[in-house]
């Protein structure tokens, strides 16, 4: 541990799980205060519990404004500013271009697009007021080359890449850096119950020969948020064995 993050009051969305919850007790590692904001309560309360002390859960449903505001101030109040912002929550809905319904298309925009775009401008409020701040988006890999039944989620993650470009040419006048991540095949509780030949092929198709873990993209995360690249803003780091290339 070397305290990279030390006292940085940090909101990380969705981060019940996966690679949310690996972000957050990485950030805890590095001596940030974590909000475990997610919207299922249960997993939300269980995950801060086991972080111990520095993880705090605030229930939130990233799509709805009121929701959204009604957490960034509750951060206000308790902690007073909010330093970075990781917009992880994300879902699928996967599903042809035939057959995928419009409740399909627009719940995963609301999530996947507009969730950023509401908790961005909410915390960017905060970070203006003190003068610095960063944020950090979950984009995809899938974003670059698409992939077969997931329109709705290849335009939120191409979305996310064009709103992270527009927002580090708006926000850096306020001393906010606005940079992404893009996973590749990352192991978690959702991909766990792939059938083996599945997981087995994809991991082939990468060169590095593996799926990658949640730290892989819980330590791009942290590099990002550290002072260590004090000079990075707009970039899209891809996280992803070599995937892309």
């Amino acid at each position: 541990m070397s305290n990279r993050l030390k006292n940085k009051i940090t909101v990380i969305t969705g981060s019940g799980r996966g690679i949310g919850r690996g972000t957050a007790e990485k950030f805890i590692q590095e001596g940030a205060q974590v909000i475990i904001a997610e919207f299922d309560e249960t997993t939300g309360q269980k995950t801060a519990d086991e972080l111990g002390e520095n993880a705090h859960f605030i229930q939130v449903d990233v799509s709805q404004e009121s929701s959204v505001k009604a957490m960034f101030s509750q951060m206000k109040e308790q902690f007073g500013r909010v330093d970075i912002l990781i917009n992880n929550a994300g879902i699928l809905m996967d599903s042809t271009l035939a057959k995928m319904e419009v409740d399909q298309f627009q719940r995963v925009i609301d999530v996947n697009l507009k969730g950023v775009y509401l908790c961005t401008r909410f915390a960017s409020e905060m970070m203006k007021e003190s003068g610095s701040g960063v944020v950090l988006n979950a984009s995809s890999v899938v974003a670059h080359y698409g992939n077969f039944g997931q329109t709705n989620y290849v335009a939120t993650k191409t979305g996310v890449i064009g709103m992270t470009k527009v927002w580090a040419r708006e926000l850096a006048k306020d001393g906010i850096r606005v940079n992404a991540v893009a996973p590749g095949f990352i192991q978690t509780e959702m991909t766990a119950n792939m059938p083996e030949k599945i997981i087995t092929m994809m991991g082939e198709k990468v060169p590095l020969k593996r799926w990658g873990h949640t730290s892989d993209i819980a330590n791009a995360y942290c590099f990002l948020a550290s002072d260590e690249a004090s000079y990075i803003n707009g970039h899209v780091l891809n996280v992803d064995g070599g995937v892309v290339v």
